[in-house]
């Protein structure tokens, strides 16, 4: 029961804060109190006092409802991350010269974890709907993006994802190890990754790496279009002269 016992006893201020965040989801952008002491597994008088400070910090916002969403703050911090800012600045460009020739989502995700986190992402209202955003989180098994990060990954990333299991999110998800180890080779030899009807039914993402001046893949970039009538043969040599043109950039900028 919430408030009652010892609950968030030993844990710093800091740990108690990262938690009560984290409670926050993309399908659950709004949470009450009772649901922040719940999630955070925290009292409720702890609960408020933090989500309070964070309120008046500019963390937290009051929702309509009584509840509680996250502020702007946050938002401003994020966009100082180093890693995020110097990619999306070179990737932009060529990732608007893709959309302005297919009209179709295009997205930059890196590697966070074992998962693939999308820092950028041009869309219009001609666009097929996909499962991303900024700031999102995506399998790196069912999605180009991801198989295209996990191509170039550390083997030991790729022992982690097997081991943890290949969820399937549709009949087409690649559930099976050997299935995707030899889909991953064909990604270094074609330097492009592809991922049809794998999370969503109807939704092809076409993607390909961007590499730093080590030659390791910083991120990637991809088209995400419908799976009926996309031109995959035209999308996908597009993609990669983008990724080729990004990693150019950042190349030149890692050696400076």
């Amino acid at each position: 029961m919430a408030g009652s016992g010892v609950r968030g006893a030993g844990r710093s201020v800091a740990s108690k804060i990262a938690v009560l965040l984290g409670a926050f989801t993309e399908t659950d952008p709004e949470l009450s109190l009772g649901e922040l002491s719940r999630r955070a597994d925290l009292p409720l008088s702890t609960a408020y006092r933090l989500a309070t400070e964070l309120v008046d910090w500019g963390g937290l916002e009051r929702a309509d409802g009584g509840g509680y969403r996250v502020g702007l703050r946050l938002w401003e911090i994020g966009a100082l991350a180093a890693r995020s800012n110097g990619l999306c600045d070179i990737a932009l460009p060529f990732m608007q010269d893709l959309y302005d020739a297919t009209h179709e989502n295009v997205h930059l995700a890196v590697l966070a974890g074992r998962e693939a986190l999308y820092i950028e992402k041009i869309t219009g209202p001609g666009a097929v709907s996909a499962r991303s955003r900024r700031g999102g989180r995506q399998p790196l098994h069912a999605t180009g993006v991801g198989k295209a990060l996990l191509a170039y990954a550390p083997q030991q990333l790729l022992d982690e994802v097997l081991a943890a299991g290949l969820k399937p999110y549709t009949p087409h998800t690649i559930v099976a190890p050997g299935h995707l180890t030899r889909a991953l080779a064909e990604v270094r030899r074609t330097g492009v990754a592809y991922a049809w009807d794998e999370l969503t039914m109807g939704v092809v993402s076409v993607a390909s790496p961007v590499f730093d001046a080590d030659g390791r893949a910083a991120a990637a970039i991809s088209i995400v279009g419908r799976s009926t009538g996309a031109n995959v043969k035209q999308l996908a040599p597009a993609v990669h002269t983008a990724a080729l043109c990004a990693s150019r950039q950042l190349g030149r900028r890692g050696r400076t």
